[in-house]
């Protein structure tokens, strides 16, 4: 049942039945003075002979019109809980539809009803267009075909991966009609774009959806179509790792290389682990696929050399791009030859106008979104910090308040510095509404070859708030209604802009030089992506007369980040970064955890996680297992809540497993000490992707 991940309850409960019930079954039982949902983990055992003064609360209700969740989905969140140290409970009722768990057993039994009303299973069958394939997806396909196991699929942006996905779900359902697939993406906001390609092949009923952004009786519906089988081909982001897909045999991780497959609360899985483990575990085929792959899938990849057996993944490859241009050279502005103060360069500024005079469009990254990251007095120093965070609020002109990023506090702009009273605070630094201000003057008395004014729009998480807004917003991108579009990361992954020439990055020097490793691996997954937003048509290119270009504005034009980049090279690039990560012997090669403590007072919490660790001295494990000193984390204050970490690390796996799941008890334990009082939460983050 669901409990905090450190209620220290136990993952499992013993309540008594009328009549034996399977593993798996869905079930309300009495906790505490709540009914609360639950699932029946292990084979009933017999209560005669039992002692006599054991008495056990009975389980309230069965939900038996539902068939049990099966032995696989059990052993994953099983896998879960124990690898991501959390409890049984929390990841299996995590994993439920929310719905599910406020239905009586006579409300699901007619929901299942009307559901078996509306029709039988659907029978999938692939439309009779699929697009010609080319030699590389090709070769690609008949090495899945006579594979097992994980491939990882590097294809360049544009070298039609998803149609490579299409054709494995297709050749597994005419294989296995009873079959299942699940093919998961990043972010919620590439799930309708991709549904829409499935459904036309495959079918309405076939096909359904799985992410945060749904209605609960729309989770709820999707949940019981795959659990059923009615639905052969299971669509989601993170959370769809959990479904329960009873006969699934095929799962593809697109854009693998994400971040956002690492869930960031309560338990911090990451869905793209899991999803190789249950392939493994259910005998299904996994497709990886990414233009950039995580280094971690890449090393995995590696091919057998010398002594090294190489790695556990099958690597294929797709270099070229189809029905596209070549891939945009990328050209580098070096910004310490610009006039101070300088925005977008002048010969930046020239290439745009060049597409605007020939109906082309062009995108503009910055990843910050809001006016200006900060409002300051140039009198007295003032800035607009959050009184709740160790942070500042960003100005947002368009609504004129200054909103923290971090816990949401939220203020009107002051009419003059609250330390000083001078009426002139100023923004300081630039967001994409700024940008996009800054654009629209710069390009105020220029025409689009109609004679009509230059379109500009801001795709950011700020003006994709509304229901709908995102679609209606991606729809002008593509009817050709938006001249220039401004965006933070959202617009840079999966979006098939066709008429797109131009990417340009204005600032992307910060993670240079950040303290986070990850950075520079995840800058140039970003760059290459946004990159690969350009010249995706070549009829249209050959139409235009038009070259697809990528710019780049830094004052590190020699970086040897961006000189990979510029020959899209991202074999050089990774090689040097896991030569720099053997060498400091940090991830893949080895295996890191996070033991996080809140508090009210850095000291505390602080204290907290020292004290743990000289309590692990003596666990199994510790000799091989290195704990750093706790350190504030980089944003320390957020909501009024002092936050500590301190990494942990060992190059075997094994090891730091072992260690954690003895130290779990003792964590518990120092809790309810002296020094645990004031410690508001802690937590483990296993493969932590930021520290």
């Amino acid at each position: 049942m669901q409990t905090p991940a450190h209620a220290a309850l136990g993952d499992l409960l013993s309540y008594a039945g009328a009549e034996p019930l399977p593993p798996g079954t869905l079930v309300r039982v009495p906790l505490g003075k709540r009914e609360v949902l639950g699932v029946v983990w292990n084979e009933p055992v017999s209560l005669v002979g039992a002692e006599p003064d054991m008495t056990l609360k009975p389980v309230g209700a069965a939900l038996d019109a539902l068939a049990p969740l099966g032995e696989g989905w059990r052993d994953l969140v099983a896998f879960a809980a124990r690898y991501y140290q959390r409890s049984i409970g929390e990841i299996a009722l995590a994993a439920l539809p929310p719905q599910l768990r406020d239905l009586s057993t006579a409300q699901l039994a007619r929901r299942l009803k009307r559901k078996s009303a509306a029709g039988p299973v659907a029978q999938t069958a692939e439309s009779s267009n699929p697009v010609a394939l080319s030699a590389e997806q090709t070769a690609v396909l008949a090495r899945i075909e006579e594979g097992t196991g994980t491939f990882l699929l590097a294809g360049s942006t544009g070298s039609g991966k998803t149609e490579v996905y299409l054709r494995c779900v297709a050749d597994l359902l005419a294989r296995e009609p009873g079959a299942q697939a699940l093919v998961m993406v990043p972010e919620i906001n590439l799930t309708p774009q991709l549904e829409a390609r499935f459904k036309a092949r495959f079918g309405e009923e076939a096909v359904v959806s799985l992410h945060s952004g749904m209605t609960n009786p729309q989770r709820l519906a999707s949940w019981l179509a795959a659990h059923s089988g009615a639905a052969r081909i299971v669509l989601g982001t993170r959370m769809a790792v959990f479904a329960s897909i009873p006969a699934l045999k095929l799962i593809v991780v697109d854009e693998e290389h994400d971040p956002s497959y690492k869930q960031q609360e309560g338990a911090r899985y990451s869905a793209r682990d899991l999803a190789v483990w249950r392939g493994q575990r259910e005998k299904a085929r996994v497709i990886l696929g990414s233009a950039t792959p995580s280094l971690e899938s890449w090393h995995q990849s590696r091919p057998a050399e010398g002594e090294d057996p190489g790695g556990r993944y099958v690597r294929l490859a797709m270099p070229s791009r189809i029905g596209a241009g070549e891939l945009p050279a990328v050209r580098l502005v070096d910004m310490n030859l610009q006039p101070p103060k300088t925005v977008i360069s002048g010969a930046l500024l020239d290439a745009i106008g060049q597409r605007i005079a020939r109906g082309e469009q062009s995108m503009i990254f910055l990843n910050r979104r809001g006016y200006a990251p900060v409002l300051a007095c140039g009198d007295c120093g003032w800035k607009s910090e959050c009184p709740h965070c160790s942070a500042y609020r960003v100005f947002h002109k368009i609504d004129r308040t200054l909103r923290c990023h971090h816990c949401g506090f939220t203020e009107r702009v002051p009419r003059a510095c609250p330390a000083c009273g001078n009426p002139d605070i100023a923004p300081v630094g630039r967001g994409t509404e700024r940008l996009e201000e800054h654009l629209a003057e710069l390009f105020s008395s220029v025409k689009r070859p109609d004679g009509s004014a230059v379109r500009i729009a801001r795709i950011d998480a700020d003006s994709t708030k509304k229901q709908g807004a995102l679609e209606s917003q991606l729809a002008a991108v593509h009817a050709g209604e938006v001249d220039v579009l401004v965006g933070t990361q959202m617009i840079a992954k999966g979006h098939d802009f066709r008429r797109i020439t131009l990417v340009a990055a204005v600032n992307p020097d910060g993670a240079l030089f950040s303290s986070d490793f990850r950075a520079p691996e995840r800058l140039f997954s970003l760059l290459m992506q946004s990159a690969g937003r350009a010249g995706r048509d070549a009829a249209y290119l050959a139409a235009q007369g038009a070259t697809a270009e990528m710019w780049i504005q830094t004052h590190h034009a020699q970086h040897p980040l961006f000189m990979a980049l510029r020959r899209h090279d991202y074999t050089a690039f990774a090689a040097q970064q896991l030569d720099e990560r053997r060498a400091a012997g940090m991830p893949p090669f080895a295996f890191q955890a996070l033991l996080r403590a809140d508090a009210r007072e850095q000291s505390v919490a602080q204290g907290f996680l020292n004290t743990a660790a000289d309590q692990a001295e003596s666990l199994p494990g510790a000799d091989v297992v290195t704990r750093y000193p706790a350190v504030p984390l980089a944003i320390q204050r957020v909501a009024n809540v002092e936050r500590a970490q301190m990494l942990i690390e060992s190059p075997s796996r094994a090891a730091l497993q072992k260690l954690l799941a003895a130290w779990q008890p003792l964590l518990h334990e120092l809790r309810r000490t002296p020094q645990g009082k004031g410690v508001i939460r802690w937590l483990i983050d296993v493969d932590p992707h930021s520290i």
